[in-house]
This record gives structure tokens, C-alpha cells and sequence, in this order.
């Protein structure tokens, strides 16, 4: 069946991981002690602490024992929903004050506005709170790419290493699985999307392969007719 929607991965596909564990990582370790003693009292904050309350099994944290749970994850990448929501947060004011540019490959930007004119549907599944994913593409140092996607999706919709994740998305997109194609650098995420039945392609920027899929090193070489 054609391809008729692309669901793609940021962190090494899109952008450069660099970006997110040199710029965006750091800028959220640096301001988030101040951002949650600030803004800890509005509901939306209070909700994300509560919840990392609950998932560190700390229920009785204090504001500062909660903010060292949330520094020791960041230093360890942890995929923690509310940490994301979190960054995201913070990292929403840092594109606001201008002090960040979401940074994606001029070929990304090239395919997804080929493809969007072309008439696929182009989807966002990243690890990344969607406000988060929404902020990378809509503050970009392309300009604002927000208007090329037609959905985006976090790890609320599961885990990226899971087929589940991946009948769940195709699910809310609307269309067969094998009418959508995933694209990653992780081939862990590659088996489970093609085990849920959605048509991969991995991206390996530095070169190499992802084992079982076909791989390219840019977007600018993907044929969807091919596929």
C-alpha cells in the first residue's frame, strides 16, 4: 500500500542530538531550580511535581528534594513524563526570550516541506513532551515549521521501544499502519514500528546501517516511491 503519512523521531534524525544534550539539556538543568520555586504554586507545575512525587515513590518530597530528583534525571536522561513536561516548560520561556533556536537539518527542512506540498501527512514521535517538540520545530532556525505537521506524539502514547506505542499512534492517525513510515537513528525503535506494521526507514547521519531497515545518511536521498 502507498505511503500516505511520515512519523518521524527528532533527537539524531531530525536535529542533531548534540542540540538537545549540549544546548537543551544543560539550559533546563541551569533554570529549572528557579522555574519550579517560581511557578510551583500554579496548577499545571503543581500536577508534573506531583507526578514525580508518585514515580520516584517519594510521595512526602519537599520542593528541594523534589527539584534534586529532577536535576539527577536530567544527568541521566531519564524518559520521565513529568520531567519532560517540565523542561518543556522551561524551555518554552528560553525560545520565548529568543535565547533558543531549534536546530533541524537543512534537509529535514527541505524533505518535510516537499513532502507536506506533496500532500503526505507528517507526524512528530519523540521521547520530547509535545510542547517540547512544538518549540524545536516552531522556533527553528528555519523559521517556524509548525505548519507542515498535522499531529505530534510523546512518550504519552507509550514507549518508543514498544510495538504498542507505535498500533497506537497509526490508531489516532487514522490509517492502515503499513500506509505510515517511521523514520529513527534507533534500531530498537525501527523493529518495534515495523512489528506494529508501520513501513521504516533508518537514518544514520554519521553513516553505517541500521540492521534490518534500510538506511540512509540524509532525508534529501529518501524515494517514497520506492518504498
Amino acid at each position: 500500500m502507498p505511503i500516505k503519512a511520515i512519523l518521524t523521531d527528532i533527537e539524531g534524525t531530525t536535529s542533531a542530538v548534540s542540540f538537545v544534550f549540549d544546548v537543551l539539556f544543560p539550559y533546563a538543568a541551569e533554570h529549572l531550580p528557579q522555574f519550579v520555586i517560581e511557578h510551583a504554586g500554579e496548577p499545571a507545575v503543581a500536577a508534573q511535581l506531583d507526578a514525580v512525587r508518585a514515580e520516584s515513590g517519594e510521595g512526602g518530597a519537599d520542593l528541594g528534594r523534589v527539584i534534586e530528583i529532577l536535576l539527577q534525571w536530567i544527568a541521566e536522561d531519564r524518559k520521565a513524563t513529568p520531567l519532560k513536561a517540565l523542561q518543556g516548560m522551561i524551555w518554552q520561556q528560553g525560545y520565548a526570550a529568543g535565547q533558543l533556536k531549534g536546530h533541524v537539518y537543512p534537509d529535514a527542512v527541505e524533505a518535510l516541506r516537499r513532502w507536506h506540498r506533496d500532500g503526505y501527512a507528517l507526524y512528530v514521535y519523540s521521547s520530547g513532551s509535545v510542547q517540547a517538540q512544538k518549540l524545536i520545530f516552531g522556533c527553528s532556525e528555519a523559521g517556524d515549521l509548525s505548519p507542515l505537521f498535522s499531529g505530534y506524539f510523546d512518550t504519552t502514547s507509550g514507549p518508543k521501544r514498544e510495538a504498542g506505542s507505535y498500533r497506537s499512534i497509526a490508531e489516532a492517525i487514522g490509517l492502515p499502519a503499513e500506509q505510515i513510515l517511521f523514520l529513527s537513528d534507533v534500531v530498537q525503535e525501527l523493529d518495534a514500528a515495523r512489528l506494529a506494521g508501520l513501513q521504516t526507514v533508518g537514518v544514520a547521519r554519521e553513516g553505517g546501517s541500521l540492521d534490518g531497515h534500510d538506511t540512509v545518511a540524509s532525508f534529501a536521498v529518501i524515494d517514497l516511491d520506492r518504498l
